[in-house]
């Protein structure tokens, strides 16, 4: 089912004032989490938990433009965003150049929770689990506007000489990861790393070796560019 436009019908609103980020290229063809191949120029979108078949009213904040997608995949796995959009999705909404934007979401038509979303859900809870994004997805949804807002951490002490690291993501998918990486690069970002943690499944996103006397500027153009989530780390020499 292919979605062009809003169609005029009620909706119920589900969140405001989320994060949306989008996919492309690199998963076209793909498969997603219900078993489709994802098409980046259909109409629809990853959602950590809404039932597979889902009509979502997405509406772009920052501009008032609006598009109705599909569920057919879950994620993003990052505790700041709530939905990742197909590119012809993001498109439509205006939000190719900043490549996230704050939205509101309505629920125009909810899927059948079928086993399949409902496993699927359950293990995208546990993922975000493992990545400090809250234990349960309920949680997350009473919490979303503050997680989506929350100030870059930076440390008591900056010292002199010192260097650090910015991790900005982590991801179970490896595929994901790159992706991110490409985004941070096309920003502008340089020194781009991705750490592989094999017992735990997770690939990390980071900015190594970030002298001290630079972290808050680097950080400041971060969440300029819409890199909000930082975990800032000390760099550690043998």
């Amino acid at each position: 089912m292919i979605l062009t436009r809003p169609e005029t019908v009620s909706a119920e609103i589900y969140k405001t004032g989320v994060t949306a980020s989008y996919y492309a290229e690199d998963f076209h063809g793909k498969r997603t989490s219900n078993g489709e191949r994802f098409n980046m120029n259909d109409y629809t979108c990853a959602h950590k938990s809404l039932p597979f078949g889902t009509i979502l009213r997405v509406t772009n904040l920052a501009n008032g433009k609006t598009v109705d997608v599909r569920v057919n995949d879950r994620g993003p796995f990052v505790a700041s965003r709530e939905i990742d959009l197909s590119k012809a999705a993001a498109i439509k909404l205006g939000m190719i150049g900043s490549g996230t934007t704050k939205v509101k979401l309505e629920i125009v038509k909810k899927g059948a929770n079928t086993k399949l979303s409902q496993q699927t859900a359950a293990s995208a809870s546990k993922i975000m689990a493992k990545l400090g994004g809250g234990n349960s997805l309920a949680t997350a949804a009473n919490s979303a506007s503050s997680k989506t807002t929350a100030s870059p951490k930076k440390p008591a002490n900056l010292a002199p000489g010192t260097y650090w690291d910015i991790q900005l993501g982590a991801f179970s998918s490896k595929e994901n990861a790159k992706e991110f990486a490409r985004k941070l690069f096309r920003a502008g970002f340089k020194n781009i790393v991705l750490q592989t943690s094999a017992s735990k499944g997770i690939t990390r996103v980071a900015i190594k070796e970030i002298p001290a006397e630079k972290v808050r500027t680097t950080q400041d153009r971060l969440s300029s560019a819409g890199f909000t989530e930082q975990t800032l780390r000390k760099r550690k020499y043998e």
